[in-house]
């Protein structure tokens, strides 16, 4: 049987991914009694044309209709969004049986997958995926298909978790392409208070998941604006409303475990880069000095020697 959780004051809905997919009894009770509204008000005609327009079998629907069958996940999330059915009342019983506008453009889904025990699992989201899990992240049958796993730490155990992988050498060196980030769920209503600058923070978009160190200005200027670690990139804003998910990186896990001799070699290139930098600093300064002194002559000023100025300095 497949359980849920829900959030109703952020609305955004938990879809908890079982056994198989289909809902108690009272849930499907819900669903009929939606479904006999919407043919009373005459927003559909028939129950076939209802089924039809949620790419399911009327033959099913009747099935679920005559109480032989549980109404599944995924037929609850199509008739949410078509029909704006309110899934506070499908699930608990309480509110109108339908969303505003307003209320239904706020409406999110987050699909959760739980063990036996009830006890809920992280799911990951690996780079082959992640296009996909972007675009159809709404989708609970998506999510079930994706790998879960545990952590023994108990901070994993509260609250909802993902883990994504790491692509790319934007955020090196403090994530390498491979790694996966552990992180956990930041609500919607909480985006603008708590996502502190300059964390680190996997965002996903209505196109894309990036991994990336946030400035937060949602609250001026309804943006973040996203910053790479590898200077060779530059920081980008992404609006609000492009904003499907955000969660906060809490933990990597990494492949490369680095000996003491990779240590010290990059401790070395860190050293060489500085000296280099130095450097070229110094020749600047040479270069802007000698012209300084050609302008002088150039004007028939002649700059007196170091050692001059300071006995001039002392008398």
């Amino acid at each position: 049987m497949l359980t849920h959780l829900l959030n109703k004051f952020s609305k955004f809905v938990w879809f908890t991914i079982k056994d198989r997919p289909c809902m108690s009894n009272i849930v499907t009770q819900r669903f009929i009694k939606c479904h006999n509204k919407l043919r009373e008000e005459n927003r559909v005609r028939s129950s076939r044309q209802f089924a039809l327009s949620l790419d399911y079998l009327p033959q099913s629907l009747s099935e679920i209709l005559k109480g032989r069958r549980d109404v599944t996940i995924e037929l609850l999330r199509k008739a949410v969004e078509k029909y704006k059915i309110n899934p506070v009342y499908i699930y608990t019983g309480e509110g109108p049986m339908f969303m505003t506008e307003e209320g239904h453009k706020s409406f999110r889904v987050l699909t959760i997958v739980t063990n036996a025990q009830e006890d809920e699992r992280i799911v990951h989201v690996p780079v082959p995926a992640q296009a996909g899990y972007a675009a159809e992240m709404g989708d609970p049958t998506f999510i079930q298909d994706l790998p879960t796993f545990t952590l023994p730490d108990y901070k994993y155990k509260v609250g909802t978790h993902r883990s994504f992988d790491v692509s790319g050498d934007s955020m090196e060196p403090t994530l390498f392409e491979g790694d996966k980030v552990v992180c956990s769920f930041l609500e919607p209503t909480l985006w603008e208070t708590s996502i502190k600058d300059n964390y680190v923070y996997v965002v996903v978009t209505r196109g894309d998941i990036v991994v990336k160190r946030v400035n937060n200005f949602l609250k001026n200027k309804k943006q973040l604006e996203l910053i790479s670690d590898n200077s060779f990139y530059e920081p980008y804003t992404v609006n609000l409303g492009d904003i499907r998910e955000i969660w906060y990186v809490r933990a990597k896990v990494s492949p490369f475990l680095p000996s003491p001799q990779n240590i010290q070699n990059y401790l070395y290139d860190e050293v060489r880069e500085l000296k280099q930098t130095i450097n070229k600093q110094t020749q600047l300064i040479d270069s802007l000095n000698k012209t300084i002194e050609r302008l002088l002559d150039h004007q028939g000023i002649v700059a007196p020697a170091k050692g001059q100025a300071n006995e001039e300095a002392e008398a």
